[in-house]
């Protein structure tokens, strides 16, 4: 995790100000199977998207899907914030969407299932209305619909 005095003048400035909310509860749910058995499906918060889909922009609140089949070398960098650090994720998509490593996990038999879809959401999304009301309920429903047992999220 970056240092607040790490920042420059300006971001430390936004970083004081930026609002945030609090929650007295998580919306936590048991899981009801052994991880061997569950269905996983990967979200991010690092903007990827891939080619032929349409990049993210700055604030976003879309999402975009990125299908269980694809090479992670296939994802596009569509985060926009100056204070996100993206060497490493240049080096390995896998450090914000791990889905080589849960492919292995799969074949070891440590997971279930991986779904046949996963999800890719813009980080520093300031004004988050949307993404609450809309777009993580949509995510939500089609991850239901899906029969995913657990939603592995990498926020960036």
């Amino acid at each position: 995790m970056a240092l607040l005095r790490k920042f420059d003048s300006l971001s430390r400035f936004f970083m004081k100000l930026y609002r945030s909310k609090h929650y007295e509860t998580t919306p936590n749910t048991p899981l009801r199977l052994p991880l061997n058995e569950c269905r996983i499906a990967l979200i991010t918060t690092a903007g990827f998207f891939l080619h032929g889909q349409s990049p993210f922009e700055k604030g976003d609140c879309s999402y975009r899907e990125i299908p269980n089949s694809i090479q992670t070398q296939e994802l596009k960098d569509g985060h926009k914030s100056g204070a996100y650090d993206k060497r490493g994720i240049d080096i390995d998509a896998n450090l914000a969407f791990p889905l080589d490593r849960f492919k292995e996990l799969e074949t070891e038999g440590k997971i279930g299932s991986l779904n046949r879809r996963h999800f890719s959401f813009m980080g520093s999304i300031t004004k988050p209305h949307v993404l609450i009301t809309q777009s993580a309920p949509e995510v939500g429903r089609m991850l239901k619909t899906d029969g995913v047992d657990v939603a592995f999220l990498t926020p960036v």
